[in-house]
Formats: C-alpha cells, structure tokens, sequence
C-alpha cells in the first residue's frame, strides 16, 4: 500500500511539473502557439463549461461501447475455449485466425457502412472486430499452456464437458484471458474515438472533432483530457477486478 502510494505520489508531482511547463512555455515564454496550446487555465475553464455536453458524449460513447465489448468477451473468451480444447479444429482454422487478426477494423469501414442499417450497428461492428481478437486469442493461448497433467488429473477425476471447463480450464486460463481483455480494452476504445471523429452526431470523439472544425482548440484539449480520464477510470477498474480474479498468483501490483 505504501509503495503504491509513492508511486503515485512521483505520478502526481511529474503531472503538476508538466502543467507548470505548459503554462511558462504558453503565457510566459510564448515558446508554443498560444491558438494551439491554450494555457492550462483556459483548458480547465472549457472542461468545466463543457461538462454537460461531456456527460452527454459519454453516455453516447458507452451505448456503443458496452455491447460490442461485451459481446467481443463472450463470444471471445467461448470461441477461444472451444478452439484451445480441440485441436484438430484448431489446426485448420489458426492460419485464418492469424491472417484476419492484423486487419485494422477501420479498413471494415466502406463494407460496415454499406451492409449496416445504421451508424450506431456500424460502429458496434468495429469496436466489435477490434475487441474480439485479443480476447479470442489470449483465451486460446491460455488453454494451450494448461499443463497437461492437470487435465489427466481432472479427467481421471471423471471431470467432462461444462464442469472441466468450469473448474480447470477457465481458472487456469483467466490470466491469459484477463491479459487480452486488457489490451482489448485499449483497441476498443480507439476504434470507438475513430468511429465517432468520423461519423457520430454526439459522443466524446465527435465532441473532439467538432471544436477541432472551428479551431477551439481548448476544447479540443479539454475532451482529450477528458477521454483520458474516462479511459483510465475504466482501465484502472478493470485492473481492480483483475486483482481479484487474480488473486491467486499473488500478483500485488
């Protein structure tokens, strides 16, 4: 707990030191473009005013977020199961598997508009694709490392199907599991900021994009910030509850 807290203690003083920078190089050293670089007061002034239209993004941003996300996790996780315990399966299908998971999401834009009935099904498509692989792959990879004494052991325990599943291949494959979800969580999210820079009416990318049209460039700051903290909020979150799922391993970072 202690190291944690100074930790975060150095975090917060390099953050305050880098918003001190920010204000000479802007108002007092006139060393970056005062249009582009608004000092740090402004860009607080218009996060505050802004906050309404912020809130409102975000819950915009999350009606796109949640079930694509959420359907990439259980889709992901199960798919990634199936295939990690059958591996005649598993064979014929890695190598599309390996070809299909570098493809950025974006270049499924032009199809994704056409064949979709809407933005918002459009969009959940992309953070969809972006979401899923990582997952599904991780879970394989989590299944593949089980050593194989472990599931002797359960199968001699009589353990098949849905119980195996539930009481060794799961556990034993949560860390690789929880790992993808992580670096999914980080895809989802850039592709949710392109979908809404791009299409989107509302939501915390098009808020971004909008000030950005007519050069208000601190509240254009002002929703990057504002994106990060949501962005960390949630990644923070989700590395609590990895803790606990964890917990086991002893991991105390």
């Amino acid at each position: 707990m202690a190291q944690a807290m100074g930790r975060y203690t150095w975090t917060g003083l390099i953050i305050v030191l880098l918003f001190v920078l920010w204000e000479v190089m802007t108002h007092f050293g006139k060393i970056l473009n005062p249009v582009l670089f608004p000092r740090p007061v402004e860009v607080f002034r218009a996060l505050w005013d802004s906050r309404i239209d912020l809130m409102s993004g975000f819950l915009s941003s999350m009606k796109l977020f949640l079930p694509a996300f959420l359907l990439a996790l259980l889709l992901g996780v199960a798919g990634g199961l199936y295939f990690g315990m059958h591996d005649k399966v598993r064979e014929i299908f890695m190598p599309f598997f390996h070809t299909l998971s570098p493809i950025p999401p974006t270049m499924y834009i032009p199809y994704a508009i056409v064949l979709l009935p809407t933005f918002q099904t459009a969009s959940i498509f992309l953070i969809f694709v972006g979401a899923f692989w990582p997952i599904f792959l991780g879970t394989i990879q989590g299944v593949l490392v089980i050593d194989g004494r472990y599931l002797d052991n359960a199968r001699a325990l009589e353990l098949r199907g849905k119980e195996l599943i539930r009481t060794v291949v799961l556990p034993a494959s949560m860390p690789f599991i929880l790992n993808g979800t992580g670096i999914a969580l980080g895809f989802a999210f850039i592709v949710l900021t392109i979908a809404e820079m791009f299409g989107a009416k509302e939501g915390m990318g098009y808020f971004i994009q909008y000030y950005s049209d007519f050069s208000d460039y601190k509240n254009v700051i002002a929703g990057i910030f504002f994106n990060c903290a949501v962005i960390l909020s949630i990644m923070l979150l989700f590395d609590r509850i990895k803790r606990r799922l964890l917990f086991w391993t002893g991991d105390k970072s």
